[in-house]
């Protein structure tokens, strides 16, 4: 039987971070990754540019963090969003700082992220290992070890579940750490997608399809609870299903309890102009186009992908001459230009989102070093555990954070 001092399965964020700073500390460590490859849903992370962390406070994680964020206290101090920018820059990977705080590679590319990562664990002298975690090895309330898919036993005094969650299957994520959790007597918190994109009642057209919205504004209303939760400005993607893009996967971080028509997501197209202004340009457009038709001046306020869909919408004949527009037909285009609403029938497929939100129940888990309050020597690191986070790199950073408090402890 093969011996280590720690073993920690998964190759994510977390279990490469746990990996580098086990081994530093001297351990004999193990990191067992069922792909062929370390990283590979931080790959894809940011659009490919991977959003490594926040340059923010504590306090301001811990805000961000809507699920359990009081419970990440000890790791962030431990290893704050400083820290996971000094970890990378002091390795040759610079950084820079974007809107809200978002910290990206300077040079865009998620692949120096973790190029940095796998070359720190070789540096620390931690072994990779391509292979399969099949169970725990456990006796009388301590792990013991673990058993490979192909029945393979690995010794170990202290075992680290960095599974990550079950969104983006292809990358590996497909639940295997809330397996281990259960095979130790823990309680999984029932999953659901958060950072997700989202369906609607109301339908784009193929043209729209894949469309995306730069620089617009949206609002999210709890229409059970009359009251705006989530305002946002950025970028939305239009898809036949509904609504995807950066801002529209942030709001439903905020949608609790979804219930088909529940909430209300309402997009400014022109959030810079207010609707005094737009009647004003509407004016110069229809008085420059009298011979014109309606669907003509279109192309000038939207991408011509949207037109068929707006038309519809503002309940205007396209071929409408622009001189007949009316003052009131005027005003409800300006309306509809600054809050085109669309309902929300649900979220797409949890395969399709960003995070996994739930996961192993916090109140089993010791905040102070990530171990498991029921099973000995078993550790829980990164999205497995019931903690998930907004947009703008929280989620990463609750990763490093917890991987490097359950690595040293």
């Amino acid at each position: 039987m093969k011996k280590k001092n720690t073993v920690i399965i998964g190759g994510g964020a977390a279990g490469l971070m746990a990996a580098i700073f086990s081994a530093r500390n001297g351990r004999d460590t193990l990191l067992i990754e069922k792909n062929n490859r370390v990283g590979r849903k931080l790959y894809i992370t940011g659009k490919g540019r991977c959003n490594v962390t926040n340059n923010c406070d504590v306090k301001t994680v811990i805000a961000n963090t809507p699920t359990n964020g009081k419970f990440l206290y000890s790791a962030l101090n431990a290893f704050s969003p400083a820290d996971t920018m000094s970890f990378f820059e002091e390795r040759g990977c610079p950084l820079k700082t974007e809107r809200g705080g978002r910290v990206f590679p300077v040079s865009d590319r998620a692949g120096d992220i973790v190029d940095t990562l796998f070359s720190e664990v070789k540096r620390s002298g931690a072994e990779i290992m391509t292979s399969e975690a099949g169970s725990l090895i456990t006796d009388e309330g301590r792990v013991k070890g673990v058993c490979l898919s192909d029945g393979t036993e690995i010794s170990a005094e202290k075992v680290i579940v960095a599974t990550g969650g079950k969104s983006y299957p292809l990358t590996g994520s497909t639940g295997d750490g809330y397996r281990f959790a259960r095979e130790a007597g823990h309680t999984i918190i029932p999953l659901r997608p958060s950072l997700v994109p989202v369906e609607t009642e109301e339908h784009f057209g193929y043209d729209a399809d894949g469309l995306l919205l730069k620089n617009i504004a949206i609002k999210v209303i709890d229409t059970k609870k009359n009251k705006c939760i989530y305002t946002d400005f950025g970028e939305a993607e239009l898809r036949r299903y509904g609504l995807s893009g950066a801002v529209v996967r942030s709001a439903s971080a905020h949608m609790k309890d979804m219930e088909s028509g529940r909430y209300r997501i309402e997009i400014d197209l022109k959030p810079a102009l207010s609707e005094e202004k737009i009647d004003a340009r509407l004016v110069r457009e229809l008085t420059a186009s009298k011979g014109g038709r309606y669907i003509d001046i279109l192309p000038a306020l939207m991408p011509k992908a949207l037109i068929e869909d707006f038309i519809k919408l503002s309940g205007i004949p396209a071929d409408k001459r622009c001189s007949e527009i009316t003052r009131q037909q005027r005003k409800d285009i300006g309306q509809l230009l600054k809050c085109m609403t669309r309902t929300v029938t649900g979220f797409r497929p949890l395969e399709e989102a960003i995070i996994t939100s739930g996961g192993v129940c916090v109140k089993e888990i010791s905040p102070a070093d990530m171990q498991s309050k029921l099973m000995k020597g078993l550790y829980f690191a990164g999205e497995v555990i019931d903690v998930d986070c907004y947009t703008g790199g929280f989620n990463l950073q609750a990763a490093f954070s917890t991987a490097y408090l359950a690595a040293n402890s």
